[in-house]
């Protein structure tokens, strides 16, 4: 069947912004990765305790690629407020939060050669230097009464101060030997060698305009906290009295690279032995989060042990008794962020939901659940009296900032920070599709027609194939994998959500495990044939389809499993060899829990799915990219593809990354990928 997507609230407040129509612009063009990369951007937004202020951070970048950020200040009691700008100082400030009487505000800026601690006054003059450390700040959270500050910082864990710390990171620096020494896994992270330093956490004191007596609470830690690589302050919090800090952390352990046990301790703020608060949950617990009478502990907890994408469950920590409870245990989707509502009672939480990251609104006694918004992939900010703001973006939005009723009426925009350049851009209109996949299942995906499409015509397919693979393309808008970059160079783009996707309930994430290569093929054929079969513009017999990470693995089993599907292929940092993938890759749980086990325990399982054993039928053209810093999936497995096409004869060619990771971040790189990736599509399927 097809799903008609109506016109979403949003696009009603771009209509009102004067965005959702494009007639006041000349002539807008297709979208190019030139235009992407020059995109502004907003972070680090906060509210002000009272909800009247509204400050964030905008990256803006000029037509000739010089970017540049300050802060801005929004005043949400005006209704057509215009935001004024804070700061012009070089670098960017981040981390931004109000103090106690809202009458000034704390960033993290590198204004003096290394990231500290500042505070600016809201009522005119400069910013002051608040902190003066000898190491970087790298994220801070302040206590409720404004009165101390949790810092993290990365230290070594045998020193006892941060001067030792620091001569140790200068003594690494100016060694004259290169070799790494190590006892034990992990050896390396994402694209990191391990160093031997930590995240570790102090509290100091802010006394007047100054930071005083920094203490080390997670002294001989030697685990990080917060957890490496994407995890930040979310997992970090004061109790409301301020008494204690709560953290998330892996236990120190032998097992760092093969489990996903991350608990939640309490420290004194004066630092001493931990507590673990959740021992008995042998899976990951996150982002303890208090109400604001100390009376519960909101958190989210796996079940699972080495599942890193099991669902996330509510729980509810009664900090009287002790005692936790599931909130909401029949709802069958995972949080990606809560927080408490004024009333102590309720929680606002963001989930993937149906191809959108949707806003919820959950009753902590009885377990109901309620959609407050739900087009788009949207952020919770703050929660200001009964209003909710937050940033969304959609498949035609790069992201601004909103603000909804409680009830999920009124929504309004409250900036417009891309105006000008999306006016110069013409986007390809996009609809979600659903068909029955494996086991005649409801499998969901987007189309999206070419910027210039005309009636009658027949246009090449883009396949766009997620990673993760427990991930979903759904409607946002991405830096990276952008699909209506595909739509600008003249596709039509389809993304289909494969079992195994998120946001369809934890058993359709699960049906991927032990089975990569069964139903997610026969989502991505039945998939192709059946939009096509709903869209006649469609042409599926002139396709390409791409992916990255397990994406790009999928590419590697469509060329020995479905190699008459495509005109041609793009692997990006895909997976070929099981067997060396499994002794190569860093986080060991991972291999682990998808293919059952070791390599040694389920050899049969990581065999039967591993792309190697089917080269004999390989045969389309294919372009294979990856990153020399990809330690997730090491750029052996990218060169062993290519190499086997290249002494087959196999049409193919190689794009290697010395300065990238899994993914690809700088923007000229970016610009060269888009470039390789349209001349190799277009060289097969525009002949």
């Amino acid at each position: 069947m097809d799903i008609t997507m109506k016109i979403a609230p949003l696009l009603l407040a771009l209509g009102a912004a004067g965005l959702a129509c494009c007639a006041h612009a000349a002539d807008p063009k297709p979208f190019t990765v030139q235009q992407l990369v020059k995109l502004n951007k907003l972070h680090s937004a906060v509210v002000s305790h009272d909800g009247t202020k509204l400050v964030y951070g905008l990256k803006t970048v000029n037509d000739k690629g010089e970017a540049s950020s300050d802060l801005y200040l929004l005043d949400l009691t005006q209704a057509d407020a215009k935001p004024l700008q804070l700061t012009s100082a070089a670098g960017t400030e981040h981390d931004i939060s109000f103090a106690n009487d809202d009458k000034s505000i704390y960033f993290l800026a590198s204004r003096s050669g290394s990231s500290q601690l500042f505070q600016l006054p809201l009522t005119g003059g400069e910013a002051q230097q608040v902190s003066d450390l000898p190491l970087d700040i790298d994220g801070y959270k302040l206590s409720n009464d404004g009165k101390q500050i949790v810092l993290s910082m990365r230290v070594f864990p045998e020193c006892k101060d941060l001067a030792c710390s620091k001569d140790k990171f200068k003594a690494e620096e100016e060694r004259k030997s290169t070799g790494r020494e190590y006892k034990q896994l992990m050896v390396r992270h994402w694209d990191t060698w391990e160093d031997h330093a930590r995240n570790h956490l102090f509290v100091g004191t802010l006394n007047g305009e100054k930071l005083t007596k920094v203490v080390d609470i997670t002294q001989g830690l030697d685990t990080e906290t917060p957890p490496k690589p994407f995890s930040g302050m979310e997992e970090v919090t004061f109790t409301p009295d301020g008494q204690y800090v709560v953290y998330s952390a892996k236990a120190p352990s032998k097992d760092q690279a093969w489990t996903t046990n991350y608990d939640l301790w309490q420290v004194s703020v004066n630092g001493g032995k931990a507590t673990n608060l959740t021992a008995d949950n042998i899976a990951w617990d996150a982002q303890p989060t208090f109400s604001s009478d100390g009376r519960y502990m909101a958190y989210l907890a796996m079940t699972k042990p080495g599942f890193e994408a099991d669902r996330y469950r509510i729980m509810l920590r009664d900090t009287s008794t002790g005692q936790s409870k599931e909130v909401a245990p029949l709802w069958d989707r995972s949080p990606s962020s809560l927080m408490f509502a004024p009333d102590n009672r309720t929680l606002y939480v963001t989930a993937q939901d149906i191809g959108q990251v949707s806003i919820f609104k959950v009753n902590t006694q009885f377990g109901d659940v309620q959609s407050v918004y739900s087009d788009g992939s949207n952020s919770l900010i703050a929660i200001a009296d009964d209003q909710l703001i937050f940033d969304s973006k959609t498949l035609v939005e790069p992201g601004d900032l909103y603000r909804i009723n409680t009830d999920g009426q009124g929504l309004k925009r409250l900036t417009e920070v891309n105006k000008d350049k999306l006016a110069e851009i013409k986007f390809g209109e996009f609809q979600q599709f659903s068909f029955k996949g494996w086991n005649n299942e409801d499998v969901y995906g987007y189309w999206i027609k070419p910027a210039n499409y005309q009636e009658g015509k027949k246009y090449p397919i883009a396949y766009l194939v997620h990673g993760g693979p427990q991930g979903s393309f759904g409607n946002g808008f991405s830096g990276r994998w952008n699909a209506q970059l595909w739509a600008g160079a003249g596709y039509g783009v389809v993304m289909v959500d494969f079992h195994g996707s998120t946001g369809y309930g934890q058993a359709f994430t699960d049906s991927i495990s032990q089975d990569w290569g069964g139903k997610p093929l026969e989502d991505l054929q039945k998939g192709l044939a059946a939009v096509s079969q709903q869209q006649k513009w469609l042409d599926p017999q002139n396709a390409c389809a791409l992916g990255g990470s397990y994406g790009g693995y999928m590419m590697n089993w469509i060329q020995g499993n479905w190699n008459d599907g495509f005109k041609c292929l793009v692997n990006h940092a895909g997976l070929f060899d099981m067997r060396s993938m499994y002794y190569v890759t860093e986080e060991v749980w991972f291999p682990e829990h998808e293919f059952g086990g070791t390599y040694q325990d389920n050899k049969a399982l990581y065999e039967k799915f591993n792309p190697v054993n089917y080269v004999e039928n390989w045969k389309t053209p294919m372009l294979v990219i990856h990153g020399e810093k990809d330690f997730r999936v090491p750029y052996g497995q990218g060169l062993a593809a290519f190499s086997f096409m290249q002494r087959k004869g196999i049409p193919s060619e190689l794009l290697i990354y010395p300065d990238e990771n899994h993914w690809i971040l700088k923007p000229e790189n970016l610009e060269q990928w888009y470039a390789n990736v349209f001349r190799w599509m277009d060289s097969w399927t525009k002949k």
